[in-house]
Parts: structure tokens; C-alpha cells; sequence
């Protein structure tokens, strides 16, 4: 897309009262059989059209056919029993119920290809589709096979590769690895996760996305955000190292955060999805808030690098709050390229 400051969405976006329990996380459906799967369609229809009327330029599917960003995908993986459950603790941050890694992972068939196909057909515009990174998804299981971290992370980044490559082939234009767990192992990142995500993205033609954040405005999250301290510098420790990754978009939380905007000078060269969004508050952005973020971005990421976008997915948040917040974002962008056209 040559169009400057092309806005997106991190990711999900709400789903219909009428599909799935509105502002909640892992909401069962409220539909079954052919009428979920029309339903489902619908609502991706619908997701789609708002994106389009907020006037966002990369579009999604607003993660309408899932129930949560990570584990429908691995539901559709064969090796992982969900009746086998135990706690685990989430990102050092809470405690979930999560199923268990029982055998050999493998993807049978594709999980999200037939939705993107379904996308494409209703529109000509860039498409970005969001997929877990292998680092969030080992944190989201616990692993009674492999008992090794970075083992079962390769064997993911294995099978999101044939995954991506699929999507690729049904006209997907950025393929985005999401990986809040980027921003509490540190250690891991460096040894092993980038690599990991690497392979994931082995062999793709078409650009490749990293979303890196604070997590939903849920309150395990806003909890933890209040122990980071007056800067949250948790990007300084991976960014040297995903600058040298082939990796072409990083995409990050900024707007309403303590990440020092200076960071991204870490990241120079690499196109910065900034996050001018603030998706743990039900209070929409004026397009002059958004505008002050991606002016202070453009002091570190060049003009024909910066894509405004939300912090993170907006799925928990009420619909019409979700709408605004992308008007927000599609108007405070057109301010900013006006003053750079001038």
C-alpha cells in the first residue's frame, strides 16, 4: 500500500451480541452447526464493513470465527487434549485452566485459510491476519509430552509456518505473529524465541508482523501494569535483536503507556505498527490525542514506516466504543498526513 500512514487494527474487534457474549474473553457461542458457521460469516461480513465505514486501510478479520487469539488455533491441533486440563500461570501475571500437550503436535488441515478466502472475496483491500506466535502459545498450555519450552516452540513455529503459507496463497498481504509474551521472558526471546519466530515466517513473500503489548484491558493485565514501575522499558530488552530479525512490521503498544518513545529509535528501519489506541479504557480517543502519539512517533520511525493501530484487540470492549475508537484512529492519521503533505 503506497498510501502514507495506512491505519489497522491490532486484531480482534468485538463480536455481535447476537454470535458470542459481548465484552468478554472466551465467550462460548451462542449458535451451533451450519447456523455458527453462517453466523460466523456474518459477523466477519459486518466486522469488515465497520473497518471499512471507520476508514481503516488494513483490514482484518476482527478475529469474528475465534474464541480467543490463541487457543482456537490450537484447538484445531492434533497432540493437545482440552479434556486433560491444569493451571498454569499465564505470562508470570495469572493463573488460567489450560489444556494439556499430550502427544506429537501436527495441523491436520488448515484452521483459519477457509476464513481468509471468505475475506478476501468481500474485499480488494490489504488484508492483515493475525496468528499466535510459538512463544505465547507454548505460555497458553501446559506441556506433558515435550517437557521443554523451546522444543514444543519449534514444533509450533513448524506448524504456523504451513499455516502462513496457506494464507499467503489465499491473498493474506501481512501475515502478524502475536507475542505479548515477548514482554516478560526476556531471556527466552533472545535464545530461542525470535529464532523461533523466524521459522514461522520461513519462506513468506508477502510482509511479516510481530504484535508485541501490555495485553488486553483486562485486570490481570492493568494489575501487572501498575508494578512496571514510572518507565516500562520491557522492549529495550528485545529490540536490538528484532532489529537484526527478518521481520519487516513491529507492532507495539505506546498511546497511554510509559514506554518511552525513544525506544523505537532501537527498532530504525523496521516499518512500527504504533499502537495510538488505548484499549483498557472505554474512553475514545480524540483524533488530536491520536495525532500527539504518531507525531511523537515520527521523531523515531520515519513516515513511510509508521502504520497507526490500536494497542492490542479491542475484544473485550463494547461495540460501539470499539467503532469509535477506529474513527479516532482513521482521523487523527489523516491530521498527521496533512501536516506532512504541507
Amino acid at each position: 500500500m503506497n498510501k502514507l500512514l495506512p491505519t489497522s487494527t491490532a486484531g480482534s474487534l468485538p463480536k455481535p451480541s447476537w454470535l458470542a457474549q459481548p465484552e468478554t474473553l472466551w465467550s462460548p457461542w451462542k449458535l451451533q452447526g451450519d447456523e455458527l458457521v453462517e453466523g460466523k460469516q456474518d459477523a466477519l461480513r459486518l466486522s469488515l464493513q465497520e473497518q471499512q465505514q471507520a476508514g481503516i486501510d488494513i483490514v482484518g478479520d476482527g478475529e469474528q470465527s475465534r474464541q480467543h487469539f490463541v487457543t482456537t488455533f490450537i484447538e484445531h491441533l492434533s497432540g493437545v487434549d482440552f479434556t486433560q486440563r491444569e493451571t498454569v500461570r499465564i505470562r508470570n501475571r495469572y493463573d488460567a485452566n489450560v489444556p494439556t500437550v499430550v502427544g506429537d503436535v501436527s495441523r491436520q488441515k488448515p484452521v483459519f485459510v477457509d476464513d481468509a478466502k471468505f475475506l478476501r472475496k468481500h474485499t480488494t483491500q490489504p488484508i492483515k491476519w493475525a496468528l499466535p506466535g510459538p512463544m505465547t502459545m507454548i505460555d497458553t498450555l501446559y506441556d506433558g509430552h515435550y517437557k521443554s519450552r523451546e522444543k514444543l516452540a519449534w514444533e509450533f513455529a513448524k506448524i504456523l509456518n504451513q499455516e502462513a503459507k496457506e494464507l499467503e496463497a489465499v491473498g493474506v498481504d501481512i501475515i502478524q505473529f502475536d507475542e505479548p509474551a515477548f514482554n516478560v521472558f526476556f531471556d527466552e526471546v533472545n535464545d530461542w524465541g525470535i529464532a523461533t519466530l523466524e521459522r514461522a515466517l520461513e519462506g513468506l513473500k508477502c510482509e511479516t508482523a510481530v504484535h508485541i503489548c501490555y495485553g488486553y484491558g483486562i485486570k490481570a493485565n492493568t494489575e501487572w501494569k501498575k508494578t512496571l514501575g514510572s518507565e516500562w522499558r520491557q522492549y529495550e530488552e528485545i529490540f536490538p535483536k528484532l532489529q537484526q530479525s527478518n521481520i519487516d512490521i513491529i507492532s507495539l503498544e505506546c498511546h497511554n503507556s510509559r514506554v518511552p518513545m525513544e525506544l523505537l529509535e532501537l527498532i530504525r528501519g523496521k516499518k512500527v505498527m504504533v499502537g495510538a489506541i488505548d484499549v483498557a479504557t472505554n474512553t475514545i480517543e480524540t483524533p488530536e490525542e491520536v495525532a500527539n502519539t504518531l507525531r511523537k512517533a515520527l521523531q523515531f520511525v520515519d513516515a513511510d514506516k509508521l502504520c497507526p493501530c490500536t494497542n492490542c484487540g479491542m475484544a473485550p470492549l463494547p461495540r460501539q466504543v470499539a467503532l469509535g475508537k477506529l474513527k479516532a484512529l482513521s482521523a487523527g492519521a489523516d491530521i498527521v498526513r496533512k501536516e506532512l503533505a504541507r
